[in-house]
């Protein structure tokens, strides 16, 4: 198996209707803080799912559930973008495509530095957080070869290995600080437009690109 990057990334995906209040709370917050609020402007996610999550343990940080945590995958081009791309599951109320889908980048070893120096609990998991046979997770730095980086890196996920390992998740408790998301990728340029003027009164702007290849 491939071992980790030297320099891995991680990204967060979300609708370019949600940045502004992103940068307004200053960060992204757990789905358990989100539900408290009343739920983001716009849900990409399965209910079902989310509701799930709530209530799964993170094995490695005992008392903490997988809803405690902000989300992000190791790639883009996620399976969770595919199924939004489709539009087509029944179990997603969101119906908008990919289009709208923004990808927010950060670098891992930045965010493990940062959670350490604020005594914040991190997690990875190999799969995906809520798989329904209860996910591994760990919270060293040296269970980044535990990740399947040949799947994460593949185009193609039609193999269940594949679509399995592509799924692994890393997680931030709490709260993710919008100073450490280091790159946004778009569809389009009407994206890039709408996701800078969401930026504009942000104190932290980071470089904005259309990214055709995170897309389908």
């Amino acid at each position: 198996m491939t071992k980790a990057p030297a320099r891995p990334k991680i990204f967060h995906i979300t609708s370019v209707m949600n940045l502004p209040s992103i940068v307004r709370d200053g960060g992204l917050v757990s789905d358990a803080q989100m539900v408290a609020r009343g739920g983001p402007a716009t849900s990409i996610g399965m209910t079902k799912l989310k509701a799930r999550r709530l209530g799964l343990p993170v094995k490695c940080h005992p008392g903490d559930v997988v809803g405690d945590y902000v989300p992000f995958y190791f790639c883009p081009r996620s399976v969770m973008l595919y199924l939004l791309f489709r539009s087509n599951h029944p179990e997603l109320t969101y119906q908008g495509g990919q289009e709208p889908i923004v990808h927010l980048e950060a670098d891992l070893h930045d965010v493990i530095e940062w959670a350490s120096r604020h005594g914040v609990r991190w997690a990875l998991t190999p799969s995906n957080a809520a798989a329904i046979y209860n996910a591994d997770f760990f919270s060293s730095k040296r269970d980044l070869d535990r990740i399947d980086w040949d799947a994460v890196n593949a185009p193609d996920f039609r193999l269940p290995r594949v679509k399995e390992g592509k799924q692994a998740e890393f997680l931030v408790h709490g709260r993710f600080p919008w100073g450490l998301v280091s790159a946004i990728g778009v569809h389009a340029q009407n994206i890039l437009d709408e996701t800078v003027r969401a930026l504009s009164t942000a104190a932290h702007r980071p470089p904005v690109t259309i990214q055709p290849t995170w897309y389908y």
